[in-house]
């Protein structure tokens, strides 16, 4: 089975089928991934670019042993030596690099709509790694993948995304996935980091109390407060925003069920998580980072035109 697409812009342009393909191939990769010899020859033509112009680990990292473990040739632009800091143009920057036959473009970028803007202008096919504020689609496949592989299933369960939905780029990309997978979605926080528009637009629930956010779900997605994209003051302090919507061991013991606890990383300890939260059998922060590398080698093998068994 293909993909309906020849790039992964965003969760937005897949259909269900696209999604069930990529998370069903990421469970064959992540047996892979469990070999003595965990490299395969399936992209052993293929160059990829990974294009970061903002700071990356997790990302970055995952994407470059994802292509090394598909056997690809890997090329890493920094923005710090390249002409992009003497003035060259973002297309000027990567067609450039076109004439030296790349065939996949990883790519995060500031500004929203750029990986979109270069889909438009290179033959070469391009994955999201992040654009603003807009949306991370891998991170909310390997999400979605994380739950399935917890909980068995998508369709019918609750997720509630808790913390700054409004500069999130990684709570659109999951509210995306779950809706089309039949997921409800509650996001939760203050009332000035969730967009007054997210109820209608999203139809989604909207909870400004944590703790009936946390009654209501199956699993709690917490966000990183990302203070450096927030150009006003919006919360009184990091323990104030603690106080209210941190969550800690002794807030989970007292609810009356046991809750699935996600984080996309960076994780603020002591901020939006404790560490007794981030650390516990209820976490599955560790097993995101893990399903991520299969679920982008999922990605990588299937826009690469390839299919079936891996």
């Amino acid at each position: 089975m293909q993909l309906s697409v020849k790039h992964l812009l965003g969760i937005r342009d897949l259909t269900p089928n696209d999604i069930r393909i990529i998370l069903d191939t990421a469970v064959q990769f992540k047996e892979v991934l469990q070999r003595p010899v965990k490299k395969v020859p399936a992209l052993r033509d293929y160059s990829i670019l990974n294009l970061f112009f903002e700071n990356s680990t997790r990302t970055r990292i995952s994407f470059e042993l994802a292509e090394k473990r598909l056997s690809a040739d890997t090329i890493n632009f920094t923005i710090g030596n390249s002409s992009v800091s003497k003035g060259e143009t973002l297309l000027d920057t990567v067609n450039n690099i076109l004439s030296m036959k790349v065939d996949m473009i990883v790519i995060r970028h500031s500004a929203t709509g750029a990986p979109h803007f270069l889909a438009k202008h290179i033959p070469a096919s391009i994955i999201n790694a992040g654009d603003g504020i807009n949306e991370h689609p891998t991170q909310g496949l390997l999400d979605a993948f994380s739950i399935r592989d917890k909980l068995g299933a998508l369709e019918g369960k609750k997720i509630a995304i808790i913390g700054d939905i409004m500069h999130s780029r990684v709570a659109l990309s999951n509210i995306y996935l779950l809706k089309k997978m039949g997921a409800e979605v509650t996001v939760a926080g203050p009332p000035t980091l969730i967009p007054k528009y997210m109820k209608e637009a999203f139809d989604v629930r909207v909870e400004y109390n944590l703790r009936k956010a946390l009654e209501w779900c199956d699993v709690a997605n917490v966000l990183r407060i990302q203070l450096e994209r927030q150009n006003q003051v919006l919360f009184s302090s990091l323990r104030e925003y603690s106080l209210a919507y941190g969550i800690n061991k002794k807030l989970l013991d007292s609810l009356d069920k046991e809750i699935v606890i996600m984080h996309p990383g960076p994780i603020n300890r002591g901020v939006e998580l404790d560490s007794d939260v981030a650390d516990s059998k209820q976490s599955i922060i560790l097993q995101q980072v893990e399903n991520g590398l299969a679920v982008r080698m999922a990605v990588l093998y299937l826009l690469s035109g390839q299919s079936g068994e891996v």
